[in-house]
């Protein structure tokens, strides 16, 4: 199979991906770690589950993201590529943080007795005042999309060169990895930037002072443009992987949970590095290999789904958070709150997107949209 047909099982992996971020965000209402607003019972078993989809779940999307830049520059120029980059990541950006983002930062403030008083107050006085997390302006869950334009143009010259003449780099990477369980020599670099970078950065997200997620998320990213050049001979090699890649991820996942029961130092570090990173390149594999088998073919409902999961992304965390803050001090118990999160914000975000977005055309590119109504609504 050649390196520039389209790949079916990767757009249903970004689509399952992508709702499983809608859980996940659920899910951080209800656990100890902070966010934005919290429920009134916390719930310690939660931490569990979402610490292992926590462990691939971006590092999948940016690998994802990384191959479909491959299959971008196959009818762009660089400079077109980067002018699409702009339109479908930058005005999105910039269209959410002035509208869809202010409402998260309106109920944290409310709930920290931080403002009072109507979200058109909050909108028209100090949405935009100052930097959060001491200011109210922010990208919050949008974060994804300034890193992914950086790492675009920051790589599109490598990326250009790559794609046209693949060359002695590319065909040293498909003897190694056509070697078995070659795929596991990608974790080396991962390896290093997590035993020797993260202890010094926190993540932030702010992408300036981030380093250690912005070293790590490009190298992931680039992994995807480069596993998509190798055409056949990667997805042969995760095929046969696919089972030992399976088994490698459980050790691997256990090993963690065992491991985090010790206290931090030297010795912990190192082996929790290496199993974290083992880990998470594991289930990316395994996700890749059974959805190479059972996915790869197109369907209405992925055509539908492909569309909508970029719009879902932009509004599902201000739509968990607004409904979270009417729950929150309810005593309704995890299940009936967790359910009424989960449905409605798909049931919310859906209503947006099929009702008002796909409606009105000059809607399209504020939510990096880019076909016409009429082909989006027959989709």
């Amino acid at each position: 199979m050649q390196a520039n047909i389209r790949r079916y099982d990767l757009d249903w992996l970004r689509v399952i991906v992508f709702g499983l971020l809608i859980f996940y965000h659920v899910g951080m209402f209800f656990v100890p770690w902070g966010w934005h607003v919290k429920n009134n019972v916390i719930y310690d078993w939660l931490k569990w589950p979402m610490l292992f989809l926590n462990q691939w779940r971006l590092p999948i999307l940016f690998v994802i993201s990384g191959m479909g830049t491959y299959y971008a520059f196959g009818k762009r120029t660089l400079l077109q590529f980067n002018r699409e980059r702009l339109k479908r990541l930058g005005i999105p950006l910039i269209f959410g943080m002035f509208f869809i983002v202010p409402p998260q930062v309106y109920f944290e403030r409310l709930t920290n007795a931080q403002f009072t008083g109507s979200y058109w107050e909050f909108f028209t006085t100090v949405a935009r005042n100052g930097v959060y997390p001491k200011g109210n302006f922010s990208w919050h869950h949008l974060w994804f999309l300034p890193y992914l334009l950086a790492f675009s143009w920051v790589l599109s010259p490598f990326f250009q060169r790559i794609r046209k003449s693949p060359g002695t780099f590319v065909r040293w990477i498909k003897h190694l990895v056509a070697k078995p369980l070659g795929l596991y020599w990608f974790i080396l670099p991962l390896y290093l930037w997590e035993a020797l970078v993260e202890p010094f950065f926190d993540i932030t997200h702010d992408l300036i002072h981030d380093w250690f997620a912005v070293i790590n998320y490009s190298t992931l990213f680039f992994y995807g443009f480069i596993l998509v050049a190798l055409g056949d001979t990667f997805w042969k090699s995760v095929e046969k992987l696919k089972k030992q890649a399976l088994i490698i991820g459980l050790i691997c996942f256990s090993g963690l949970i065992i491991c985090w029961q010790f206290e931090d130092g030297y010795i912990r570090h190192f082996i929790e590095a290496f199993l974290k990173v083992t880990n998470l390149w594991s289930w990316i594999l395994v996700l890749f290999a059974y959805a190479a088998k059972y996915l790869n073919r197109p369907s209405k409902t992925l055509a539908y789904s492909n569309q909508a999961v970029y719009p879902f992304y932009i509004l599902h965390q201000t739509v968990t958070i607004t409904i979270a803050y009417y729950l929150m001090d309810l005593d309704w118990g995890f299940l009936p709150k967790a359910s009424i999160l989960v449905v409605g914000t798909f049931g919310i975000s859906w209503l947006i997107y099929d009702m008002i977005i796909l409606r009105i055309p000059w809607l399209h590119p504020l939510f990096g949209l880019k076909a016409k109504r009429k082909e989006l609504l027959a989709a």
